[in-house]
This record gives structure tokens, sequence and C-alpha cells, in this order.
């Protein structure tokens, strides 16, 4: 391959970096943003999300250029796939950000409703997940992107038992209803982020050993 494209590779593997760590940092500013219960920062948010989008579309056209002009093969067309298959997985937990600080204003509306005990444990762990499964990719690791997939039945056990602590709740008081609907949301969004991490360690295990792992790993 040419030299330009190995210069269109390096500026791609920028750009998806960039786009990692943006993401990253909008979705632990919006789980910060629900433990403060801030009414401001949905807005703030929305705003650094059409950098999140501007990323997209750039990576995107970047990968479709290469594809277009340097046909690659074996490695090189396994990383311009992931790459495409990664960034969708980042614009969504973008907006799972925005939509987090949204329920965060509405719940502010709420202050003496108490959050779920294990609101903070799950948050903590699909923040984690998607941290490592970043990190997975930009250290081409494929045990730790396993790790991460593996991690995915904690989230999702978290998940279930604050649904039915948050059910039972809102049946037995009718006061619960209207911000317990807005939690139930946020526990929805944040068990998305989870599972947005584990579609991401699965991309770098498929660009790093041109495995498909989907569907194998979890029970």
């Amino acid at each position: 391959m040419s030299i330009h494209f190995f210069n269109e590779m390096e500026r791609l593997h920028r750009d998806i970096v960039s786009m990692c760590s943006t993401v990253e940092e909008n979705i632990s500013e919006a789980v910060r943003g629900l433990q403060n219960r801030s009414a401001g920062l949905a807005e703030e948010l929305a705003v650094r999300d059409r950098e999140v989008n501007a990323l997209d579309i750039r990576v995107e056209e970047e990968c479709l250029k290469i594809l277009a002009l340097y046909h690659p093969v074996a490695n090189d067309l396994r990383r311009v796939a992931a790459v495409m298959k990664i960034t969708v997985e980042l614009e969504r937990v973008g907006d799972l950000a925005v939509n987090i600080a949204e329920r965060s204003a509405s719940l502010s509306m709420f202050p003496g409703f108490s959050m779920p005990v294990g609101l903070d444990e799950m948050a903590t762990e699909s923040l984690e997940m998607l941290h490592d499964s970043i990190d997975s990719y930009v250290e081409m690791d494929a045990e730790k992107a396993r790790a991460v997939v593996t991690r995915d039945d904690i989230v999702d056990d978290l998940n279930d038992k604050l649904i039915e602590e948050l059910r039972k709740g809102m049946v037995s008081t009718s006061e619960l209803v209207e911000p317990g609907m807005h939690l139930f949301s946020v526990i929805r969004h944040i068990e998305r982020v989870a599972d947005h991490a584990t579609n991401i360690a699965e991309d770098v295990v498929y660009l790093t050993e041109g495995q498909i792992i989907r569907h194998r790993l979890k029970k």
C-alpha cells in the first residue's frame, strides 16, 4: 500500500480515538449529573453531542473513501470494517448521554424521591465496561475485550433487580409512579451503555483475531 493509504489509516485512527474520548466524557458527565439531579446539563450535552455526530459522519466518509480508493484486504479491511461498526456504537452512547441528562432534569422536580442503592453500582460497572472496551481497541487487546463481554451479565442482573425494586415501589405508592417512570428510563439507558460496550469489545476481538464472537460468550 502507498504512503497515502497509511496516512489515511492514521487519520482514521486519530478520529476514532477522538470520538471515543468525547463520548466517554459525555456519558460520564451525564451519570454525574444524574447523581446531582442536574436540571441544565441536557442542553450542554446536546450541543456536545453534535461534535460526536460530526465525527461519526467524518469517520464513515473516511472509511468509504479508503474502501473505494485502496481496496484494503486482510487486517486492513478488518480494521476499516470494525471502525465503521464501532462508530455506530459510540454514536448511540452519545445519544444515551443526552437522554440520561434529560431524565435527570425531570427527576430534579422530585427532590424527595430517593435513588435506589444499586444504581451507582450499575452505572459504575457500565462506565468501566465502556472505558475498558475503548482501551481494548486502542491497545488492540483481545483478552481485555473478551473480559468486557463476560461482564455484561453483571449489569443485566443489576438491571433486573433495580427494575423489580422500582416496580414494587410504584405499585405500593402512587406518588412514586411519575418519578419512577423517569428512573425506569435512566436504568434502561445505563443498561444500554453496557450493551454498546459489549458490542465494541466484540468488534475488537474480530479486528484483532478475525473471529466473530457475537452471541457466543454470553450465558
